[in-house]
This record gives C-alpha cells, structure tokens and sequence, in this order.
C-alpha cells in the first residue's frame, strides 16, 4: 500500500465527515453493519487517494473522480459499487448545502452486463425434488416445501413465511403476502398439493407438539423456517443429487419454475402474476433465459449448429 493509499494519511475532515455520512445512514436508512463497513472503504480509499493530490472530499472535482475510477482497477461492479457509494456522499451533502457543486453529477454511470437467473434443466428438477427421505418427518416437510416452491414460484421469503391459513387445500391455492405487502392467489399443482397433505398429517403434528405455531413449515423446534434453514437444505439435496452447488441459488427453484413454464408456452402477463412482479419488464429477463435454453439446444443437436 503506498503512502497516498494509506488511510493514515486521510484529511482530519474527510475522517468526519465520512463518519456523520455513515451515521446519516444508519439512523435514517438502517442500513446493516456491513453495507456501511463497504461505505467507509470507499469513500477512505477516495479520501487517502485525493490526499496524495491535496485535495479532499469536499473539494474534489468531476475530473478527480474520473480520475480516480481510471486508476483503480477491478471489475465493473467493483466501479459501479464505487460510483454508488461516491454518488450518495455529495447527494447528502448537496441537500444540506444547495449551493454545493457535486462532482459526480456529470459521470456516466457504468453499463452492468444484465445477468440472466439461473434455472436448473426439468430433468434436474426431477432429481432434486426426489432427493428427500419421505420416510421421516423432516424428509416429508423438505419434499412438501420444495414442490410448493416450484409449483407456485414463490421467493424464498414467501415460502418460510407462509401461514398456515393461507392455504386452502379444498381450493388448491394459496394467499401469499409478496413485496410491498402486496396480496396474490397462486394456485397449486396436483403434485404439490399431495405432498403439502402428507406433510400435513403426518409431519407437522408431530413438529409443532403441543403448541400451535402459525407458520405453515416448521423447524424440528416446532417454529417457523428461515431463509438460511432453506437456503442450506437445497444447497444440501442438490450435492446429494450430483448438482453443482455453484449452480444453486436461494431462488433457483423460483426460476426454474418461470423459465418452465415460458418454454411450455406459457403467457407473460399470467407469468407476471403468479411471481408477483409490479413490472412486466421484470418477468422478461425470463425470456432472455428460455432464448439462451433454445440456443444451446440447436447447437448441440442440429447438424449444423
């Protein structure tokens, strides 16, 4: 680390400012320890980089900024996380002081790479869904959980927050409490609805006891699940199952489900609704997923792909 990299050398007034920006956040925002811990490495970085040029925070110009980004190398995300972080510095202090120039204003923002979900082939859906012992009672809960996540696309949120009353097992569907706390009916295959009654009658009696926990899964403490619970039981069967766990993410299931369903010529606005998306424009990032499926598929199986 070389001496203008060193926060050692940080402006007495850069150090306070940094620190009442971050209490700004946390009081206003409540931001988590570890987004403001990625605030303050920013902006120190910036800081003890502006030092070795006599400047500060506060002086900065659009041209140290650039200049800045220029020099340091990484990613693109690395540089969008950045400019993030240095764009809502000088938008806190511009609204204290309307007179004040922010350097970062006339900085083109970078061009992040749209990264597409990642949905498992129907056959490895198979595997996994079929990984959990039906013989015991944690099996029949993890078999129940992960067809209803596929069956319906549910996040992972939703999921463990379920409440026993919003399904109804007469109607087939389930009410489910989304972003925004926005409420959605989304109805449930055949297939899923058979598990949720095995796990009904013969695992979550036995899981709740005596008490009677609202959450419809419960944990072997008899309360509801969590994310992390899921997160790592998927993680856990897709090992089991021979699937990468790099390939595995807390919502694959959910995408599977989206990408499934478009490349059996399902339509984009029921789409939108059984996730839950405000915006169309959000379930099209599926589309792109369904084109890069049939993509690969002609070039592994036409003579001439």
């Amino acid at each position: 680390m070389t001496k203008e990299e060193n926060p050692a050398s940080i402006a007495e007034a850069d150090r306070a400012g940094i620190a009442a920006f971050l209490e700004r956040l946390w009081s206003e925002d409540g931001l988590a320890d570890r987004t403001l811990e990625a605030y303050r490495r920013d902006l120190q970085a910036l800081a003890a980089w502006l030092a070795g040029r006599g400047r500060q925070l506060r002086t900065a110009r659009r041209e140290d900024i650039s200049a800045y980004h220029a020099a340091c190398a990484g990613a693109i995300r690395s540089m969008a996380r950045r400019q993030s972080t240095f764009r809502r510095y000088y938008a806190a202090i511009a609204r204290d002081e309307p007179s004040f120039v922010d350097p970062t204003a006339l900085i083109e923002r970078p061009r992040l790479p749209r990264s597409l979900p990642k949905a498992l082939a129907e056959r490895e859906i198979e595997s996994l869904l079929a990984a959990p012992d039906l013989g015991s009672t944690l099996g029949l809960r993890d078999r129940a959980m992960l067809e209803l996540m596929y069956a319906c696309g549910l996040r992972v949120s939703e999921l463990v927050e379920l409440p026993l009353a919003g399904f109804n097992a007469r109607q087939g569907v389930l009410r489910v409490t989304g972003k925004g706390g926005k409420d959605r009916l989304v109805p449930v295959g055949e297939v899923a609805l058979e598990h949720i009654g095995n796990y009904l009658a013969d695992a979550r009696p036995p899981l709740a006891g005596a008490r009677q926990p609202p959450a419809l899964f419960l944990s072997q403490r008899g309360s509801g699940m969590t994310r992390q619970m899921f997160w790592l039981l998927v993680k856990r069967y897709a090992a089991q199952v021979g699937i990468n766990p790099k390939r595995i993410s807390p919502h694959v299931l959910r995408h599977s489900f989206a990408t499934h369903l478009l490349n059996h010529g399902a339509d984009l606005r029921a789409l939108q609704m059984l996730l839950g998306h405000s915006s169309l424009s959000t379930t099209q990032i599926y589309t792109l997923v369904a084109k890069e499926g049939l993509k690969r598929l002609h070039a592994q199986h036409h003579p001439r792909g």
